[in-house]
């Protein structure tokens, strides 16, 4: 397979340096453009980058000079956006209009009715809408969006639960300091503390999965039947989304029953996935993030401490990594999607 170039719009940032990190060495694509603010055009990305998600910046973008966020500069097939959302709903359309594959991370297109919002073991099925999208706004090219990072742990555990009868669901997370960009949360706001306020988060966790884990039905999505309340915490861990969810189902369901459905979810054959999307841990104090957020490469989620509560409750702990499968992760293998479904 020939090698597809992509972009990174916002490649300095903490998401957009995991896309660089992600995609080096990546055996279908290769970064060819790097697009940043206004102050940073013109200046080779390894020397005015902040790098902090590993040692040290790869050597095959080092070198590449940063370019401004206009679509006549890039060289790519597709541009993954790193973008803070209020930005991005001025720049990714720009882009799509000119015939540009977006594969975002930012919230801004989310929600909109004829943008895919995708998990690909999930719901692959509502790239149909790319064909929608496009004619609507009479695009060449398109923008798919994958969710919010809590929202993506939680909708892969109750992706497999909706065949058992899945009517309501209640979550409380534990979510890391890195998903709040860097440098983030203030020290003395954190160390010794939990924040129990995320702006919009809860929002978004409510109102995205009923999206994801809807039906495609007439060029649009019918939202999922399905109750969720959320309450979002910033806990003092650096990486990985902790959440503990509280599942209601219609009738009779047993803890066989979950860890049945859970590894019935399988993984597919793209470069980014995970040999096992769910990973169910047997021991009482798992999963952990500093233990577990790694797992898969960080692309699988761990769930552990399943408990039956009720006769139709069950209640268990969900961990994943929030800017490889929360993020950055989710972005490229929602593009190795698009690829093997033949819309790039």
């Amino acid at each position: 397979m020939k090698k597809f170039k992509v972009g990174i719009l916002g490649a300095t940032g903490m998401v957009g340096q995991k896309f660089v990190q992600l995609l080096s060495g990546h055996p279908w694509f290769k970064v060819t453009t790097l697009m940043a603010s206004k102050r940073r055009v013109g200046k080779k990305y390894g020397d005015e980058v902040n790098w902090i998600v590993s040692s040290d910046v790869p050597k095959d973008v080092r070198d590449i000079e940063m370019l401004s966020m206009d679509p006549k500069y890039c060289d790519a097939d597709i541009v993954f956006s790193a973008l803070p959302s209020d930005v991005a709903k001025d720049v990714e359309p720009k882009f799509a209009k000119e015939g540009f594959v977006v594969a975002s991370n930012a919230s801004a297109y989310r929600m909109e009715e004829d943008v895919p919002l995708i998990i690909p073991e999930v719901n692959p099925d509502h790239l149909q809408l790319i064909d929608v999208q496009k004619k609507n706004r009479g695009w060449d090219g398109f923008i798919v969006t994958n969710p919010n990072c809590t929202t993506i742990m939680l909708t892969i555990t109750l992706k497999p639960l909706m065949d058992l009868g899945l009517k309501s669901v209640r979550v409380a997370t534990m979510q890391a300091l890195s998903g709040a960009g860097y440098p983030g949360v203030p020290s003395l706001a954190i160390v010794d503390n939990v924040i129990p306020f995320i702006k919009g988060e809860e929002e978004k966790v409510e109102s995205e999965p009923l999206k994801i884990l809807g039906k495609l039905e007439g060029g649009k999505v019918k939202p999922a039947s399905l109750e969720i309340s959320a309450s979002c915490h910033r806990v003092p861990v650096i990486d990985g989304h902790l959440e503990a969810v509280w599942t209601i189902f219609e009738g009779n369901v047993s803890i066989e029953d979950v860890i049945n459905a859970f590894e019935s979810l399988k993984p597919l054959d793209l470069p980014t996935s995970p040999k096992k999307v769910i990973v169910v841990r047997s021991e009482i104090d798992r999963p952990q993030p500093r233990l577990d957020r790694d797992t898969g490469n960080g692309m699988s989620v761990v769930v552990g401490r399943l408990k039956k509560v009720k006769e139709n409750e069950i209640r268990y702990l969900v961990l994943g990594h929030n800017t490889v499968r929360g993020a950055a992760g989710a972005s490229i293998l929602n593009a190795e999607l698009m690829i093997k479904e033949g819309y790039v």
